[in-house]
Order: structure tokens, then C-alpha cells, then sequence
């Protein structure tokens, strides 16, 4: 079943003009991942340090695989303009609702 992921990050203020260039070379390798359907990146309109990236994959197993590999040999040069830890949710669609 496929799943929506949304990545929850703030930007240090310090860092913001080359947040979306960073963001963007890093969502390269995200987009061509094996099972990723897309990813979107939101911008919070109050505060422009504040990012969520809404990420489709085909299943939690491809998301997964995907996290493991960003927590290995494909770590993401985004840590030093992070201002702390992002929170990741998971979520699939309700089929009984």
C-alpha cells in the first residue's frame, strides 16, 4: 500500500539562501530512489526557515530501504543547516473511512 511521509525541518536563518539549493541536490538522489513516487517540498508562508517535504512512496518497505540508506552510505549534507531534528510521520490511506 502506498504511503505518504512528511519530513518536518526548520533551516538555520543564517543558512536560508542555500536551504533550496541544498534541498534540492538532496531530493536528486531522493526522487530516483527505488519506490519513490515524488517528493514535495512546502515552505511555511510565516516562517521561511520552516520546511515540510512531503514524500509518496509505493510501500513502507520502499521507505524503508530509503531511510536506511540516508542513515548509512547515503548520509545528506543537509545536517550542519539544520537548526534541529526533523520529525518524520508516516501515513498511509484510510480504505474503511
Amino acid at each position: 500500500m502506498p504511503i505518504t511521509a512528511f519530513l518536518d525541518i526548520h533551516v538555520k536563518a543564517e543558512s536560508l539562501t542555500e536551504a533550496p539549493e541544498m534541498l534540492h541536490d538532496t531530493l536528486l538522489t531522493t526522487r530516483a530512489f527505488d519506490g519513490c513516487l515524488g517528493v514535495d517540498v512546502l515552505v511555511d508562508t510565516e516562517d521561511p526557515t520552516h520546511f515540510v517535504l512531503v514524500e509518496q512512496w509505493v510501500s513502507l518497505e520502499h521507505d524503508a530501504a530509503y531511510r536506511t540508506y540516508r542513515a548509512g552510505p547515503g548520509k545528506s549534507s543537509l545536517g550542519p543547516i539544520l537548526s534541529g531534528t526533523p520529525v518524520l510521520t508516516k501515513f498511509e490511506i484510510a480504505t474503511d473511512i
